[in-house]
């Protein structure tokens, strides 16, 4: 029979593979990022716009199903941050809500504000979107502060059980310079793959060569801050809690300790870095190696979902509260109900046939690129 414990250790490494690949698809923000300082012409601008435009709804819908999944397999997280942090939130579904805005009304008749302003829309939604993503995910890490109070269940007058402990209701989270040293390396490492994107998806020698030189000025800072981070982490103390009694204790040290403990992690975390700087290094010094998106993709993906199963595992609180430790939640005791995760559990069943359909359709969009012939001849353009 299977156990409680194991579906929610189950449902959290589905959550941390959501949030893997979501980082991973960040390449739409990034390119986005760049469409003045990487198109030059009117032109590449369109083939910028028109490559990003066929993948912009795989990663808002990756960014709704996270959510999703979060709210179904573990609700006190989602009542407790996205209830009680919503500025930080809101900040980042409406820099998702004005790239939708962006991308369809730019060439839309009537447009009285003009197709530079709807650009305009796009580029704000990858300076910011992948920015605050990583402050958010810097949180698991870095602890936030919120008070939770489950007595309050049986107060008819509010039964609320979860508060934020100061003002900024999210905002706070972006005082934290270690929490922005994570959300710049998600916007770099966004720029990065954001590169490899064009350079394999757009066929146009100007924009493969510009973005290549780019890619160095990305991939410099995307490095010094992301391993400023790791290094930090894996030093400091972290948010252990006793399975017996669920009390949360600080552990020197805590986030090394998981990695050592569950060495498969250690292996794929190894994987992850050579491959991303594979296809990295790779595309840099090859003119005519243009598919570094796939392998530095893929290690992203694995780097991302070792994080945060390093931050949920093993008896870590996955969401530390500063203000009060004994809030902090973990996966035991933010969980929803045996039978909801087992009911769910069946249902993600059909997740690798949902995946399959995807990377169909990406096939079948991205057959034998972008190009300007392509722009000439389409009948749906952004």
């Amino acid at each position: 029979m299977i156990t409680y414990a194991f579906l929610q250790q189950y449902w959290w490494f589905l959550i941390a593979l959501l949030g893997a690949i979501l980082v991973f698809l960040l390449f739409v923000q990034g390119a986005n990022s760049m469409i003045f300082s990487l198109g030059r012409t009117e032109q590449e601008r369109k083939l910028i716009i028109n490559s990003t435009g066929r993948k912009w709804e795989l990663t808002f819908t990756t960014l709704v199903t996270f959510g999703g999944a979060f709210f179904a397999s573990f609700p006190l997280f989602y009542s407790t941050s996205f209830g009680g942090a919503y500025w930080l939130w809101v900040l980042i579904l409406l820099s998702f809500v004005i790239q939708a805005v962006g991308y369809e009304f730019q060439n839309k008749l009537g447009n009285l504000l003009g197709t530079t302003t709807f650009r305009w829309f796009l580029v704000i939604n990858g300076l910011f979107g992948p920015l605050l993503i990583g402050c958010a995910v810097a949180t698991f890490f870095n602890g936030s502060e919120f008070l939770i109070d489950k007595s309050n269940l049986t107060d008819s007058l509010q039964p609320v059980i979860s508060r934020w402990a100061n003002a900024g209701h999210g905002l706070d989270a972006l005082l934290d310079p270690w929490n922005l040293v994570l959300g710049f390396a998600v916007f770099f490492l966004a720029r990065v793959l954001g590169h490899l994107y064009i350079i394999n998806n757009v066929e146009d020698e100007n924009l493969r060569c510009r973005s290549s030189v780019q890619l160095i000025g990305a991939t410099v800072p995307f490095l010094i801050l992301f391993v400023a981070f790791l290094v930090r982490t894996l030093l400091k103390d972290g948010y252990a809690y006793d399975p017996e009694s669920g009390i949360v204790s600080m552990e020197p040290m805590k986030y090394f300790h998981n990695l050592t403990e569950m060495w498969q992690l250690a292996v794929l975390l190894l994987i992850g870095l050579v491959l991303a700087l594979y296809g990295i290094i790779r595309t840099i010094v090859s003119k005519t190696y243009i598919r570094g998106i796939w392998p530095t993709g893929a290690g992203v993906i694995l780097v991302v979902l070792v994080l945060l199963l390093l931050a949920g595992w093993n008896h870590t609180a996955y969401y530390p509260s500063n203000t009060d430790l004994q809030s902090s939640l973990t996966i035991e005791n933010s969980s929803s109900s045996y039978f909801t995760l087992s009911v769910m559990s069946i249902v993600s069943l059909l997740v690798p046939f949902v995946v399959a359909y995807i990377a169909y359709c990406w096939h079948a969009l991205d057959r034998g690129g972008l190009s300007h012939k392509d722009l000439e001849q389409g009948n749906h353009q952004y």
